[in-house]
């Protein structure tokens, strides 16, 4: 049932609400996850192995497992990293995405390339499955509110896909935007944010051998409330730079206006590199809280770059990364 929205309620109000509900989703997962630490070893999957079955109707990926790129955390469950999500298109709260991303078609599904690039046009998802084998990643993934997971991704470098389009030497930035779409995604009937969503990256990021476009989760494909079909993952920013549902890829000369940071601009950037020594506005960075836990478990120290510090600090000699957060 869509809520109406009061005429009278200023902007600021609105947004208190949302910081509100955020936190409250937060405390609320933190104590449903308690009591997952509490649970006997032998009871709980090998480090890469499923803890429980995939959603059904979720269709088996065919993949190898990358092993230059696997976390020597112990992953997440498939029940956690499918149900506590920030996916604003289909509600706020990290309960909310997999409870409404139901309505989310996936098949058929096209992607727009566009911009500054020799080859354009709108392709079928399935013939650039065709031209990518998967590989299986294990990527830590850290949260702008404090939390983490550990995920067995499945997908193809997002750079391998770029250079197949031939980005011109105008092509300084890759834009990602995702699907707009009210009806599929109750979420954008709210004026939460600026829809559609989008994200981007400078192309020298994109093209980092980091950088994964993903299809699946745990050798499945990808459940709707992570992003289905096609999402992007960079393992060492912040996860709302992350585009999900991704419908058009575009080669731009100029940063791209991108949702949070065009929304928040004191407390959200562009670059969104995780580092521990740039807090956010209301909250430190210096430390996280790795879902399934348990709501007292000690929290994590923050590392710099997530962890990948020796893949992509490189990238940024030279930046000032307290001005470019």
């Amino acid at each position: 049932m869509r809520t109406p929205k009061l005429p009278h309620i200023r902007p600021s109000e609105i947004t208190a609400e949302r910081y509100f509900r955020m936190r409250r989703g937060l405390l609320a997962s933190a104590l449903g996850l308690a009591g997952a630490s509490l649970i006997p070893a032998s009871g709980r999957a090998a480090p890469g192995a499923p803890a429980a079955t995939p959603a059904a109707g979720a269709a088996a990926l065919r993949y190898t497992r990358n092993p230059h790129f696997v976390a020597v955390d112990k992953p997440n469950t498939y029940e956690e990293i499918t149900g506590y999500n920030n996916f604003y298109e289909f509600g706020i709260d990290k309960t909310d995405p997999a409870a409404n991303a139901g309505s989310l078609r996936t098949r058929p599904w096209s992607l727009t390339i566009a911009g500054e690039a020799e080859v354009t046009g709108r392709y079928n998802l399935e013939d650039i499955l065709k031209a990518h084998p998967l590989e299986e990643r294990i990527y830590r993934h850290r949260c702008v509110e404090g939390w983490s997971m550990v995920i067995p991704w499945v997908g193809f470098p997002l750079g391998d896909l770029l250079k197949r389009f031939r980005p011109t030497s105008r092509a300084k930035f890759v834009e990602f935007t995702t699907l707009l779409d009210p009806q599929q995604m109750p979420g954008q009937r709210r004026g939460v944010l600026d829809w559609p969503y989008v994200e981007g990256l400078r192309i020298d990021e994109a093209m980092n051998p980091l950088a994964l476009m993903v299809v699946g989760v745990y050798g499945r494909e990808l459940p709707n409330q992570n992003g289905a079909p096609l999402r992007v993952h960079l393992p060492w920013k912040y996860g709302f730079k992350s585009g999900k549902s991704i419908v058009r890829i575009r080669f731009s000369a100029r940063q791209p206006r991108t949702t949070w940071p065009a929304a928040w601009p004191d407390e959200y950037g562009f670059y969104a590199n995780v580092n521990p020594n740039v807090d956010h506005p209301r909250w430190s960075q210096a430390t996280e809280r790795r879902i399934g836990e348990g709501l007292f478990a000690p929290r994590h120290p923050t590392e710099m770059f997530n962890g990948y510090g020796e893949q992509v600090a490189s990238l940024y000699q030279g930046l000032d990364l307290r001005r470019n957060f």
